[in-house]
């Protein structure tokens, strides 16, 4: 059936973690319809756990049924069920009522000694009839006089499968004799038993039950019901899992998350896919399923045990062949199992019904019986037509103990993992392997060898690095396999986050490749990549780049060609050469990189970053889609994370941040596998919240930023890191502090030799120079970065060297502009006597033209809002207007610290602040909740957000959310302006 868009409900039953209903709108909407227009009878069907009482719960909780009066009545699992038991008890709940009720009909009274606590409320009792099933007939009778008495009302009769003989033929007479008031819900899974009830109720006279029957959630509802539980996003990496492992039985998803929330904090457990898969069956959900397992005869429990071992969707001729058993009883068996709820139909494959329910049978399966179930089982299928299913193959042989035909077939399932492209499993099938027992030391090379290629395309970058240091450490290798070893491992240390390390590696593999010069020119290319370590300067990389251009030439092997100039175009854009752009462009329309389509993704992504590094915002969004088109349609997995992150820089350059920082969490938490990526995204989320707040969350992530990037020698994103602090330190009105990060940022840029992405740091070291009065100090390195960036193409850093220039000029005595914009490709021609301040504004203007051009909206509107705050602090016209639009691209981008600080050089220089002034977003009003408030008022005293979440019962991160708000609408810019609060 299809879903509606999930709203939030609230009528939880007890026990249930979820306060909201997930999916089901469209049949909560079939039931309130019904009940709308009575007499209605219903019929809720699904499986057990799939959410009757549930979505039943929730329409007994609507406003709709506020006049109606709701009987409910709970069949029980009984041995021997108690006559109309639920009917009976749903009856006895309206005692009350009917003591303030008119008479009621005298047929009643056949109801009192069955009622005895509401006997009191009926008729007298009447005189026995000694035909029995007259006796019956008139208790029917009976029973529906006084539902009719007490309507309007809805019966609910929960779990009809349990229910008695009795009460099914009462639900028949009641379809045939129903009061028009009554409308009656009767919640069953589907079962023979129950087939009289529902042809009773389709032949209804008041018109035929309504058939509401629910399905597992789909994927996307399994998402939303476990970020309901646990409160935090859920990334797709824990969804498929759980969706796989629950079938999307929401009794069964609410119990594997309370057996998680047993063992991980809440916010932990999406980033830990990993636990599903050594995940402890819940309790409740092994009782429930062994005993419908013992339910079943002995053969049929024998036959589920193989089925178990077999596969989520045993096939039925290896179940034969492994049981013994012939085709009839396996028929009967699956029928059997099927209909206690174990099995289920699927397309047109009887399979089972999650995959708990399938580790619960297997586990109930003696060790010894599955051992030897899975060599059956492995022998039966390599004996099957059509070719080996070698990855079912290697599974069986491992859990039968056979490690030898175990490593063969594993390998075999490497190969086709790799030839279908698939790096991920085909590592995984090759760590396993090479975790077998009594492999041969050649095996085990060979095996290694294959490991290092696919890791580095797959995700098993934790579990190979070990392994291939152990080979390495261990094994006698002829001098081309070590370096091919070492080679692979200092690209899994890359990618692992270890930067130092990894290029170290792959620098002492040079020598044992050089006599493989194909290998050699790739891992020359990798060591000419700027970005990847610091202590390397950039002449060194563009020597290695030219030594592997000529070592790719001599292979005369035309991959190793494309990858070597793939590498010199990155190299130049890196450094803003125009050259880079006419290179890449060749290279995009080269065929050769076009047939390698993981190479054509790896080059457009690598392109788009070094694009975004320099300022090329358009440039790099035209990469970045491309790289996306050729990733998907190669089904490249490694890169998804890359895509993700490159995305979110791009829209962080170019000011699209709405929804962005959730996005960034996520891309640097706990569930990102891409290690290096992931200090990449704490970089960015770290720069981000410098703008939105809270600030002091963005000084923690810039600060493990540099600790780690420092730590594993990555000078990106160590150099603007340090500028990112240092700029925020700036607004925090501690230019000492940022005059420190920035002086150790430009010892990085100087020992790498790269200007183009030190220009940033150089302008936060001259902004805390002139905040502290040294701004002369800073004249000469100016000088320096201007000469670095000779001819650079790089919007980002011709901007900061032309607002340094503004910065010095302004402060400077009245000389020729041309004096004051330096030597560089941005200097006059010829000059042009002016006021210092008219230089200095001319310089900060050409500023904001370079970064409006190249589509940096936030960097504009910082060298807006400056330049309107010299221009409003001299009396220059059109200040306001620059401090205005400033706000504007403020408000619109969230950006709730600089919307504070301009607000505040608005009121310093009587600029009228125009309202509404957030380029169309909602308004939450400025006046604190009474919350807020109180929170402030704790913060003002003090407190830090542990603090105040211990004493008020709250989440640091709902605090940190409190916090923010509270700065935003006071218009402070840190927690410490709050202690204005405490001022009487």
């Amino acid at each position: 059936m299809a879903r509606l868009p999930f709203e939030p409900l609230r009528a939880a039953p007890p026990g249930s973690l979820s306060e909201a209903l997930i999916g089901r709108r469209s049949e909560l909407t079939l039931l309130r319809r019904a009940i709308a227009a009575p007499p209605a009878l219903v019929l809720v069907e699904g499986e057990a756990g799939i959410g009757k009482s549930r979505l039943v719960a929730e329409l007994l909780a609507s406003p709709d049924l506020a006049s109606a009066r709701r009987l409910v009545g709970q069949c029980e699992q009984l041995q021997e069920p108690l006559p109309l038991s639920p009917v009976l008890d749903a009856i006895r709940r309206a005692g009350d009522d009917l003591a303030q009720s008119p008479p009621v009909n005298p047929v009643v009274g056949a109801l009192a000694l069955l009622l005895p606590e509401i006997a009191g409320h009926l008729p007298p009792p009447l005189p026995p009839l000694h035909d029995q099933r007259a006796e019956r007939h008139r208790v029917f009778r009976a029973a529906v006089a006084l539902l009719d008495h007490l309507s309007p009302s809805v019966l609910v009769l929960e779990d009809v499968h349990w229910a008695d003989g009795g009460t099914r033929d009462f639900l028949s007479f009641l379809a045939s004799h129903q009061p028009p008031k009554l409308s009656v819900i009767v919640t069953l899974r589907p079962t023979a038993e129950l087939l009289p009830v529902r042809e009773a109720f389709a032949r209804a006279p008041s018109g035929p039950g309504l058939p509401v029957t629910l399905t597992p959630l789909s994927a996307p509802e399994v998402e939303q019901l476990a970020t309901g539980i646990l409160k935090a996003e859920v990334p797709a990496s824990f969804t498929a899992p759980l969706y796989e492992k629950t079938g999307g039985i929401p009794f069964v998803v609410e119990e594997v998350l309370r057996t998680l929330l047993e063992r991980l904090p809440a916010d932990e457990i999406p980033g830990r896919p990993e636990v599903l898969a050594d995940l402890a069956v819940p309790t409740v959900l092994r009782d429930v399923v062994l005993q419908r397992l013992s339910s079943l005869g002995g053969a049929a429990r024998d036959i589920l045990g193989a089925a178990a071992v077999i596969g989520t969707t045993p096939d039925e001729r290896v179940l034969a062949e492994v049981t013994g058993h012939g085709p009839a009883e396996i028929a009967q068996a699956l029928t059997e199992a099927q209909a206690a709820g174990l099995l289920h139909e699927q397309d047109g494959e009887c399979r089972f019904r999650h995959a708990l329910a399938r580790q619960i049978v297997y586990e109930s399966v003696p060790v010894a019986g599955r051992r030897w179930l899975h060599l059956k089982t492995a022998q039966a299928l390599e004996g099957g037509p059509g070719p080996a299913p070698v990855a079912k193959l290697a599974h069986h042989f491992r859990l039968a103990g056979r490690p030898a035909e175990f490593a063969r077939n594993a390998e075999a399932a490497a190969d086709l993992a790799l030839a279908h492209g698939n790096d991920a499993t085909a590592a995984r099938f090759l760590l396993q392997a090479l975790d077998t027992d009594g492999l041969a030391g050649d095996a085990r090379v060979r095996l290694a060898i294959r490991l290092g290629r696919a890791a580095v395309d797959g995700l098993a970058h934790a579990e190979a690095v070990p392994t291939l240091e152990r080979l390495l450490a261990t094994e006698p290798l002829p001098a081309h396999l070590r370096g091919e070893l070492r080679f692979a491992l200092g690209r899994l240390l890359r990618q692992h986050g270890a930067a130092r390390e990894g290029y170290l590696q792959i620098e002492g593999a040079l020598d044992d490749l050089a006599d493989r010069p194909a290998l050699l020119g790739r891992a020359l290319a990798v060591l000419a990549a700027p970005e990847t370590v610091v202590d390397r300067h950039i002449t060194e990389h563009t020597a290695r780049c030219d030594q592997a251009e000529e070592v790719a030439r001599r292979s005369g092997d035309p991959d190793a060609g494309i990858a070597v100039r793939i590498t010199r175009a990155s190299l130049l854009l890196e450094q803003g050469d125009p050259a880079s752009l006419r290179l890449i462009d060749e290279l995009r329309g080269d065929d050769r990189l076009r047939a390698a389509p993981r190479e054509h993704a790896r080059a457009c992504l690598n392109w788009a970053q070094g694009a975004l590094h320099i300022g090329h915002v358009q440039r790099a969004e035209t990469l970045l889609a491309e790289g996306r088109r050729v990733a998907g349609q190669a089904d490249y997995l490694r890169v998804v994370e890359i895509v993700e992150l490159v995305t979110a820089a791009a829209d962080l350059a170019a000011g699209r941040w709405d929804g962005l920082e959730p996005r960034l969490r996520r891309l640097s938490g706990a569930s990102a596998t891409f290690a290096a990526a992931i200090l990449d995204a704490r970089m960015l989320r770290g720069t981000l919240l410098s703008a939105t707040g809270p600030a002091e969350e963005a000084a923690t992530l810039l600060d493990e930023v540099i600790s780690i990037a420092e730590r594993v020698g990555a000078v990106w994103p160590l150099i603007p890191a340090r500028a990112a602090l240092s700029r925020l330190l700036l607004t925090l009105d501690d230019p000492a502090g940022a005059a420190e990060q920035a002086t150790a940022g430009l010892a990085r840029v100087r020992a790498k030799g790269t200007w183009v992405w030190g220009a940033e740091t150089v302008l936060c070291l001259v902004d805390a120079l002139d905040a502290l009065g040294r701004a002369a100090e800073a004249a000469e390195l100016v000088d320096e970065l201007d000469a670095g960036l000779a001819g650079a193409d790089a919007p980002v850093a011709v901007a900061a060297l032309l607002t340094a220039r503004a910065v010095l000029t302004r402060g400077a005595p009245a000389l020729s502009t041309a004096a004051h914009e330096g030597h560089g490709p941005l200097a006059s021609d010829r000059p042009i006597h002016a006021t210092p301040e008219a230089a200095a504004d001319r310089l900060l203007d050409a500023a904001r033209t370079v970064l409006r051009d190249a589509g940096l909206r936030y960097q504009e509107a910082l060298a807006g809002e400056r330049l309107g705050r010299w221009r409003c602090e001299r009396a220059a016209p059109g200040g306001g207007d620059l401090l205005e639009s400033a706000l504007r691209t403020y408000g619109a981008m969230g950006a709730v610290r600089d919307i504070a600080r301009v607000c505040r050089v608005m009121r310093q220089n009587g600029v009228p602040i125009p309202y509404p002034w957030r380029g169309g977003r909602p308004s939450h009003g400025q006046t604190l909740t009474s919350r807020e408030h109180e929170v402030a008022l704790l913060a003002a005293a003090g407190k830090t957000n542990q603090e105040i979440a211990g004493e008020l019962f709250l989440s640091r991160r709902t605090i940190e959310s409190h916090i923010s708000s509270v700065l935003r609408k006071l218009g402070y810019l840190s927690r410490k302006d709050l202690r204005a609060l405490l001022t009487p």
